[in-house]
């Protein structure tokens, strides 16, 4: 549930904005004063605040410019103020954005979800993508590992995963079956590296047009495998 912050020194402002947006879903917290509400703000984590102008204790200016110098939460001013220099000073201070007392609760409840819309979609634009190898019509997904030949997903086991994406980061370098065998089951050779040969033949099978000429992984006769770019 997400949780909105309410620093309003007008009691029966509050109690309305909070029944209204826990009407819509909302987990809710009043402060009335603005000291007591930066000291929350910076405290807990909310989704989003909404600021009233003129309070005791601190304004809400400078409240505004305080959580902004630690937290990128969203921020909705409120004010009796219809001065355009009380909007433009807010929301130079960081308020995302500015709302002129009085307004109807629906107006409040449909801004405040605009703009918890619009942050998650940003947040989530910066959140870091996939781990991405693409080779001509070949496409790795590390971090999915999930495997796509011209666009069609291929289901590969574990080690034929592992298999494929380390030849595919080393391109161009041949590397014994010894090698291989060490590297993606993390034993000496001591063991049976006819398991590599097994595994290079059904990863063709998924990846190449044509098996017996393949395109990414070459076979270097008597030294190993190689994987062309």
């Amino acid at each position: 549930m997400s949780k909105i912050l309410i620093i309003e020194d007008e009691v029966a402002i509050a109690d309305l904005e909070k029944d209204y947006l826990e009407l819509s879903g909302f987990e809710v917290k009043i402060e009335n004063r603005g000291d007591k509400g930066l000291q929350t703000a910076l405290k807990e984590q909310f989704d989003l605040i909404i600021l009233d102008l003129m309070l005791p204790g601190m304004d809400g200016f400078e409240v505004c410019k305080r959580i902004r110098e630690d937290r990128n939460v969203p921020i909705l001013m409120v004010s009796a103020k219809k001065d355009d220099i009380d909007k433009i000073r807010g929301l130079g201070l960081g308020a995302d954005d500015y709302i002129t007392k009085p307004f109807s609760p629906s107006e409040l409840v449909a801004r405040v979800k605009a703009h918890m819309a619009r942050y998650e979609r940003l947040v989530g634009a910066g959140q870091k993508t996939n781990d991405i190898i693409e080779i001509r019509d070949l496409k790795i997904d590390k971090t999915a590992r999930r495997v796509w030949i011209n666009g069609e997903e291929k289901n590969f086991t574990t080690k034929e995963f592992d298999l494929l994406t380390f030849l595919a980061e080393n391109p161009n370098h041949v590397f014994s079956k010894e090698e291989l065998f060490a590297k993606i089951w993390n034993m000496e050779s001591v063991g049976d590296i006819a398991t590599v040969t097994v595994h290079i033949k059904k990863i063709r099978e998924k990846i190449e047009y044509n098996t017996s000429k393949p395109q990414y992984i070459e076979t270097i006769w008597g030294v190993g495998y190689r994987f062309k770019i």
